[in-house]
């Protein structure tokens, strides 16, 4: 076989031609291959923003945490999701402590409830908006899936309403005692109470402090279908909770819990369900009313405080699960305090006891039929404020903050609160309050102050030092500061 003869000139002219493209790519990149200021190449184009995301927004003003979301259930959930992931995480591992400590069964049990009881009995239009919640949590990193939020969104109604109710139809043996809780302080009043004689409504929140220092978004919703709400809220629960808000058609709403209720359906409809979609869709009281009997399962069962702006007129529904009951008036007032009224629902499903005049209840009942009588005609948002942050102590006689008081501080009492399950310097009390005229609910706008609506602070390394009985809640109890009273508008943007 003949050697095949090399040709220098092809190889020179072979080295001369890499010699050059290389000469070429080193002038395009430059040192360490970072592409020259002259060159062609094109920089990637930026992420283009979700669609879903359009409009919403968040901000923080007094404390609280602001939240606009606006479209459809898909994008007012994933809206929800993306803007408070932080927050939704936080509240998921506080309510999973919370939850399973209490009732002594695994967050499995709180799953596998939200998935074969509480599921297949939500409206599709509110399963679009948790799966939503749960899509944009889940974009932001939150680890967590529908069945935990359905759990998380039902905080209030299973682990104290369907858990006791399970355990008396199983007899389950050595079951810890959990008793319905007893929330809130409330009143709504109209005519010759106010001083316009228009409507003024106003609550304060009590709850555990581990719970109340989270309780603190403002939800301006505007969905594609239903009226537009103002609300305050918890993170990643679809519905107010404590449930005082304002919808576009004039409605305002509150509520508080009647103290030790028994009774539950599991075949009715979630109460977080039907307590958002009466604030979302009623126009009237009777609207209201009805929205909230449809399918009442007894969850959360509370004393409904209702106004229609249109009509001056205001009513409280007494919502049990068995009975119900309704009044209204066009000149008066309705006030909560977690105590039952009618005789039915008192004698048929709870077994508080309404003649012991130093339980909470009825000591706080006794101090909003003083004030009520002392501000009758003179009732506005101002005097609303004060209320919300009273002090006074009728079974003492005197100015002292305990759990007997409007603005409750069940931490500086021993006495603690037997008909909730709330022992001695128990962490909780009135965490927030909210107060609205009528020409705030005409303008979509409420008054909100976070923390004890007194402004004093609660701080919680020093409290856990002195009581560590509670240092199971330590991992999840923080400081909670009051902030100043702040106004809230439908539509409001961010301070520049």
């Amino acid at each position: 076989m003949t050697a095949t003869k090399r040709n220098p000139v092809s190889v020179v002219a072979l080295l001369s031609l890499l010699l050059m493209t290389a000469v070429a790519l080193l002038s395009l990149t430059g040192p360490a291959g970072v592409v020259s200021a002259g060159s062609q190449a094109k920089s990637p184009k930026p992420a283009e923003p979700d669609a879903r995301l359009k409009g919403a927004y968040r901000f923080e003003s007094g404390g609280w945490i602001y939240v606009h979301l606006q479209g459809s259930p898909a994008q007012i959930g994933f809206q929800h999701g993306v803007l408070l992931a932080k927050e939704i995480e936080d509240a998921f591992r506080a309510i999973r402590l919370d939850s399973t400590h209490r009732t002594k069964r695994d967050w499995n049990f709180f799953r596998e409830t939200a998935r074969n009881i509480l599921w297949p009995r939500i409206d599709a239009e509110y399963q679009e908006e948790l799966n939503g919640i749960v899509a944009g949590a889940k974009s932001k990193g939150v680890k967590m899936d529908i069945d935990d939020l359905v759990a998380l969104n039902a905080f209030e109604e299973l682990p104290d309403y369907y858990v006791p109710w399970l355990n008396r139809q199983l007899k389950v043996a050595n079951a810890p005692k959990l008793v319905s809780p007893g929330n809130c302080s409330a009143f709504v009043a109209t005519g010759s109470y106010t001083k316009d004689g228009k409507i003024v409504i106003a609550h304060n929140n009590w709850t555990s402090y581990w719970s109340g220092a989270r309780w603190r978004i403002i939800f301006d919703i505007a969905p594609a279908r239903g009226h537009r709400m103002l609300m305050d809220g918890y993170p990643g629960v679809i519905t107010s909770d404590d449930d005082f808000g304002v919808n576009d058609a004039g409605m305002v709403m509150t509520e508080t819990t009647i103290t030790q209720f028994e009774g539950y359906d599991p075949k009715g409809k979630p109460e977080f369900v039907r307590s958002r979609k009466a604030m979302q869709y009623a126009t009237s009281i009777d609207e209201y009313v009805k929205i909230m009997l449809d399918g009442n399962n007894g969850g959360y069962a509370n004393d409904w405080l209702i106004g229609d702006r249109k009509t001056g007129e205001i009513a409280q529904l007494e919502l049990g699960l068995k009975n119900h009951k309704l009044w209204r008036s066009k000149d008066g007032y309705f006030v909560g305090s977690n105590f039952p009224s009618d005789p039915k629902v008192l004698k048929e499903e709870t077994k508080f006891d309404a003649t012991n005049p130093g339980s909470s209840p009825n000591a706080r009942r006794a101090r909003w039929e003083q004030l009520m009588k002392q501000g009758k005609g003179k009732i506005d948002a101002a005097w609303a404020e004060k209320a919300m942050a009273d002090h006074y102590d009728v079974v003492l006689k005197k100015d002292e903050a305990d759990e007997r008081t409007l603005c409750g501080h069940v931490d500086a009492t021993s006495r603690g609160v037997p008909e909730w399950e709330w022992g001695a310097n128990y962490p909780g009390g009135a965490v927030q309050g909210k107060v609205m005229d009528d020409a705030m609910a005409a303008a979509m706008t409420l008054r909100a102050r976070i923390g004890h609506p007194c402004g004093a602070d609660f701080i919680a390394a020093p409290f856990l030092k002195a009581n560590p009985e509670y240092s199971w809640q330590a991992p999840i109890l923080r400081d909670m500061k009051a902030g100043p009273w702040t106004t809230f508008k439908s539509g409001q943007k961010p301070a520049k």
